[in-house]
């Protein structure tokens, strides 16, 4: 059986989609014992990451070329903008953050990337750019959800990525990214994965930042200056 690009593109990164879907912010939401402050931060930059991601998926419908590829881009543009983006917002005012939070050199670096795919690039380009993010999601969220935390926060936002719906628009979504990359060569399979490197390498430093509440980016800034 011929392996899928998108299966491919997944087992290159392995070792950093690992890191990614096991780090210890996930791990710590999933016990519900990560700091409410904490995940104050990570939403203050969530919501101003995701404006920029529903960006990047309407740009990539630009790219499509039929009745498939818009109906599953749609559907994943409507669930950021119809259901993560609301969530997010709605976790954000509960925990006291604020909407409008300047964004850290993480969350500017990875929705640049994100938005230079989408624009730059053909369809399966900005999927593979944008892929790492929801698939990732969805695949850190499945075990947690079998024993959800007490605190409603943390319980409702692993219910956002781990129902039946979530997962088959991952599938679909993948289907499309291997739909469009079928066929081909090997310098076509490089640059797909470097695309796909650097979002799932972005997903990693997200949390990182996140679990820091910017502290790393803090660092990276000073050694810099």
């Amino acid at each position: 059986m011929t392996t899928s690009v998108s299966a491919l593109l997944r087992e290159r990164g392995a070792a950093i989609w690992s890191a990614a879907v096991s780090h210890p912010m996930v791990a710590e939401i999933g016990a519900g014992s990560l700091p409410h402050e904490t995940f104050r931060y990570y939403f203050e930059q969530n919501v101003r990451y995701l404006e920029d991601y529903a960006r990047a998926i309407a740009l990539i419908i630009g790219h499509a070329s039929g009745r498939r590829d818009i109906t599953v881009l749609t559907r994943f543009l409507g669930q950021i903008v119809d259901t993560e983006l609301p969530a997010n917002y709605s976790f954000l005012a509960r925990l006291g953050g604020r909407e409008d939070a300047p964004l850290a050199a993480t969350t500017y670096a990875y929705t640049r990337h994100l938005l230079d795919c989408a624009a730059r690039g053909d369809l399966a380009t900005g999927l593979a750019a944008v892929l790492p993010c929801q698939w990732s999601y969805g695949e850190l969220a499945t075990p947690l959800a079998a024993a959800l935390p007490a605190d409603p926060v943390y319980a409702e936002w692993i219910s956002l990525f781990a129902g039946e719906g979530y997962g088959e628009l991952v599938q679909a979504s993948t289907g499309l990214l291997d739909q469009h990359a079928a066929g081909s060569d090997e310098a076509r399979l490089a640059g797909l994965a470097a695309v796909f490197d650097r979002s799932t390498g972005y997903e990693l430093a997200f949390w990182d930042m996140a679990y820091t509440s910017g502290q790393s980016d803090e660092r990276r800034n000073s050694a810099a200056r």
